[in-house]
Formats: C-alpha cells, sequence, structure tokens
C-alpha cells in the first residue's frame, strides 16, 4: 500500500518548510549513505538516554571530543548534573520517550536554539531477564514501550529536525540478542530485534533525503541492566569501552555497529544458521 506522509506535529516544521536543497524530488536516486565522520568537533548532537549506562559515557566522550551535546532522559537530577559536568554548551532536557508531547516540544527547543541538529542518537531502554515460566506481561510490554515504540517516535521527531543538520545522521541502540532468539531474553529480544528491523527499513526509506542511518548492538556491558542476569555473561566490557566503540562506528561506514566482536560476529554470522540449527544450540544452556 502506499506510504502516507504523517501529520504536522505542533512546534516542528512540516517538509514543505524545509529548504528545497534538504529533499530531493521523489524520484531522485538515495543520497550517500553510510558516511565517514572525520571528527565530532561541532556536531550537533542529541543522545537520548544519557542519564546512566552507555547513554552517559557516551555523552561524556562525545562533549570531551568537541560536540555539542543535548541530553535527554527521565531523570531530570541526574542529568543536571551530567550536563554541568559536560561544559557550558550542554543541554539538558528531560523527558520520558513515552511522552510524545515532551519529545515534540525538546525537538522544537533544539530547532530553535541551534537550528538543527546532526545526530540523533537514540540510546534509552529497559530491560528484565525473564523467560517462559517467569514471563511478566507487564514488564514485556513495558520493554517494548521504552525500547521499540520509544525508537520508532524518536524516529518520527528527529526526521524534520535532521533535516535541518548538516550530514545528518539517526542511530538506534538495539543489542546483539536482536539478531537471533536468545534464552531469558522474552521481551526485550523481541523489542530490540524490532528496532534492528526499523533502523534497517528507516536507513531506505530516508536516504533520498541525505539521513544516514546506523543501528547500534552491544554484547554484554556491565550496566546497572546487565547487573540483574544471573548466568554468565561472555565477553563482558565496561560502559566507556562500548561508549568508545559506539563513537568509532558512527565515524565509520558501518550500518550495524556491533562489539565485542569476539561474542557478537558469532550472533551475526548464526543469522545464516539453519532455524531448527539455531533453537537446537541455543537451547542447550537452558536444558536442565
Amino acid at each position: 500500500m502506499p506510504a502516507e506522509m504523517p501529520p504536522t506535529r505542533p512546534g516542528l516544521p512540516d517538509d514543505a518548510s524545509l529548504p528545497a536543497d534538504r529533499l530531493p524530488p521523489s524520484d531522485a536516486g538515495p543520497a550517500p549513505l553510510l558516511r565517514r565522520l572525520e571528527s565530532w568537533h561541532g556536531r550537533r548532537v542529541w543522545l537520548i538516554g544519557a542519564s546512566d549506562g552507555i547513554g552517559r559515557d557516551l555523552a561524556r566522550l562525545l562533549a570531551a571530543e568537541g560536540a555539542r551535546v543535548a541530553i535527554s532522559a527521565r531523570r531530570a537530577d541526574d542529568l543536571a548534573a551530567l550536563a554541568a559536568e559536560l561544559g557550558p554548551d550542554a543541554r539538558a532536557l528531560a523527558l520520558d520517550a513515552t511522552d510524545q508531547a515532551a519529545l515534540d516540544a525538546a525537538a522544537a527547543s533544539l530547532l530553535a536554539d541551534w537550528g538543527g541538529v546532526d545526530h540523533v542518537i537514540y540510546a534509552a531502554g529497559v530491560y528484565w531477564p525473564m523467560g517462559a515460566d517467569d514471563l511478566d506481561i507487564e514488564k514485556a510490554a513495558t520493554m517494548i514501550e521504552v525500547n521499540l515504540i520509544g525508537a520508532l517516535r524518536v524516529a518520527a521527531v528527529a526526521i524534520p529536525v535532521l533535516a535541518r543538520g548538516t550530514r545528518p545522521q539517526l542511530a538506534l541502540v538495539a543489542s546483539a540478542s536482536a539478531y537471533r532468539g536468545l534464552p531469558r531474553a522474552i521481551g526485550y529480544g523481541a523489542s530490540k530485534a524490532g528496532v534492528l528491523n526499523l533502523a534497517e527499513t528507516l536507513a531506505i526509506e530516508l536516504a533520498p533525503r541525505g539521513i544516514d542511518v546506523r543501528v547500534i548492538n552491544p554484547g554484554f556491558v556491565r550496566t546497572r541492566l546487565t547487573d540483574m542476569n544471573s548466568f554468565r555473561m561472555p565477553a563482558m566490557i565496561d560502559a566507556a569501552t562500548a561508549a568508545r566503540a559506539i563513537s568509532d562506528g558512527l565515524k565509520s561506514r558501518r550500518f550495524h555497529i556491533h562489539f565485542p566482536k569476539r561474542f557478537t560476529l558469532f550472533l551475526v554470522l548464526a543469522r545464516a544458521l539453519p532455524s531448527r540449527w539455531w533453537l537446537a544450540l541455543a537451547a542447550r544452556p537452558v536444558k536442565g
């Protein structure tokens, strides 16, 4: 069925108000994708999910490398403290990624202050480990709402903002669990697989508008979320190492930014396995 343009949201420009050179005609070929970035210096970055974990360390890294960083998360106090640490150019925009009105207001504020945004990075997420025997439908639904629907909401609000940017880029944080079904990942794995699919679709759809889309699939990173796991987590890295891998990946020409490769490469290659082989292999650790 034919695609329909979304209605204009209050406070955000619709496509008709954007400069002509930002929007090629519909029959134009795709703009260059997966562009290499030489430096973060002067780049305008809106990072959503920045109050702790990977997002917090990524905000610190990008600010240290000269980016102008706007940070968003639900916890206003933690956000304000991080903004003060990042320096006078940092902006703190407290919001919940499930609140579309708050996202719209933040985007309008950035447009008013900066005139455009060059990078939107969605790193917010929630997680509870669960399997079929302890499935909590409310928590599983919350993971879908924050991880996947939140990414969709952010993408929708990011498109007109990035259209005002320079060599714009949208990055969505998924997970290595997006590649194949894994034990104890009910809800979480499904939400992150959805983010991976969403990023691939957006990369195709936004190419004619010159917006570069990436997906980030970390393996096990030591955060308050992985602290909930009781199972062995191979190739664990810290949040600062993950932030460096994300920064390097977003500057490269890679669409799938996954790390640490000694773990994630196995899952990437596992996508090519016949399903019955993978199901038998993945079930081995949970057989009692």
